[in-house]
């Protein structure tokens, strides 16, 4: 079954310095069909403005992984880590029992970035923060885990989630098969560029809930950058 979220559908929420698109219901007033995914309960598409920026505050029994679009983000948090995180790399933020940060642009251009937030494994645990960039050149023609739930999973950031975050790009008319056991769901967004999804065509910056199918067969209409969630109880295969 795939469940279609148009860009144009999603809630959204504009700050002035922050413009954003909600991808999964985030107050009572918001679209009621664009429900939680197993542990996956956020996915928000944010834009920044030049020296704009969350300023500190706190998150308690949350993994929370931003992945990087255009820009440059500045991290600073209550463990005493700081970054610089740029287009192509991602930052994860176990919050465990509490730990406070900000996060500005540093750049000079709209930062534009992916949150997602996955419930935890577990609540509690001693918070931790940490990034790696991922070359978009590892990606090409296929998924490659950027942070993952199973110490399996090499060289993926860790988070305390039953999930993984993977991306890929894709040159026009390339395809890509996602394998999906009964107990799995996914959602698969568009960063750009335009795919058919089991025949099913998505636009930029659409995202696409996969739940109750065998394999997401994935097949690129234009050269494209995408970003998936693989949730659901462990293990993966």
């Amino acid at each position: 079954m795939l469940t279609h979220r148009r860009w144009q559908s999603l809630d959204r929420a504009d700050l002035g310095w922050l413009r954003a698109k909600h991808h999964f219901v985030v107050s009572a007033d918001g679209n009621p069909t664009h429900t939680a995914l197993g542990p996956l309960v956020v996915w928000n598409d944010d834009e920044i403005a030049a020296g704009g920026g969350f300023p500190i505050h706190g998150h308690r029994d949350m993994e929370i992984i931003t992945y990087v679009r255009q820009g440059v983000l500045g991290h600073w948090d209550t463990l005493g880590s700081e970054g610089m995180i740029r287009a192509g790399d991602v930052q994860v933020m176990s919050a465990g029992t509490g730990i406070r940060h900000a996060e500005v642009n540093r750049g000079e251009v709209p930062l534009k970035l992916y949150q997602i937030w996955l419930q935890p494994r577990e609540t509690g645990g001693k918070p931790r923060w940490d990034t790696k960039p991922f070359p978009k050149s590892d990606r090409s023609g296929r998924f490659v885990v950027l942070a993952s739930g199973s110490a399996d999973d090499e060289g993926a950031l860790p988070i305390r989630a039953d999930a993984r975050v993977l991306g890929a790009m894709l040159k026009t008319g390339e395809d890509v098969r996602y394998e999906l056991p009964p107990t799995r769901q996914a959602y698969l967004v568009v960063a750009s560029g335009r795919i058919e999804v089991n025949g099913e065509p998505v636009g930029p910056l659409d995202g696409v809930a996969i739940t109750k199918v065998a394999a997401a067969q994935i097949s690129a209409l234009e050269d494209s950058e995408l970003v998936m969630v693989d949730a659901g109880p462990f293990p993966f295969s």
